[in-house]
């Protein structure tokens, strides 16, 4: 219980500082050896928010076999 509270703690304390956190399942893009990322929270610098949903996005999930 006490890894959870400092878990979302510290997702808190991040969202305050020079990064967004974002939640929901999303993909990478698959690469050249058919391998990708997916996570259910992304931590993103606020400066790469604009390229952040055409590099990883629910859309990305779909095309790599993902269920949603």
């Amino acid at each position: 219980m006490k890894s959870i509270i400092i878990f979302l703690t510290l997702i808190f304390l991040t969202n305050c500082t020079s990064h967004s956190v974002k939640f929901g399942k999303k993909c990478t893009k698959l690469a050249y050896d058919n391998t990708y990322e997916k996570s259910m929270i992304w931590i993103v610098d606020k400066k790469n928010l604009t390229t952040f949903e055409s590099k990883i996005s629910k859309e990305n999930c779909i095309k790599n076999g993902e269920k949603l």
